[in-house]
């Protein structure tokens, strides 16, 4: 005779699954719309944040960064900006 709980693992394992995928579903959408967010609240330019480098800092972070810090880099055009309009979001806090 096979046992009734048997028979629900397999069901309650796809069901934890489904919860964890659209979880990091989730995450990951809210970290793409925290990365637009992040354009439009920098009111400071590049050129005020660093007025003792005159001729510009470059916007390569040398270090370990975040994945949502990369996807803002990446939607601001920060690979393609060029001094001295660097959006502020280019640069690490």
């Amino acid at each position: 005779m096979i046992d009734p709980l048997s028979r629900l693992r397999p069901v309650l394992a796809w069901a934890v699954l489904a919860v964890i995928l659209a979880a990091g579903a989730a995450q990951s959408a809210a970290t793409v719309k925290d990365a637009g967010a992040g354009l439009k609240s920098g009111t400071q330019t590049a050129e005020e944040l660093f007025a003792d480098a005159p001729y510009g800092v470059d916007p390569v972070v040398t270090g370990p960064v975040s994945a949502s810090f990369k996807q803002k880099q990446q939607a601001a055009g920060c690979d393609s900006a060029v001094w001295p309009k660097i959006p502020t979001v280019c640069y690490p806090d």
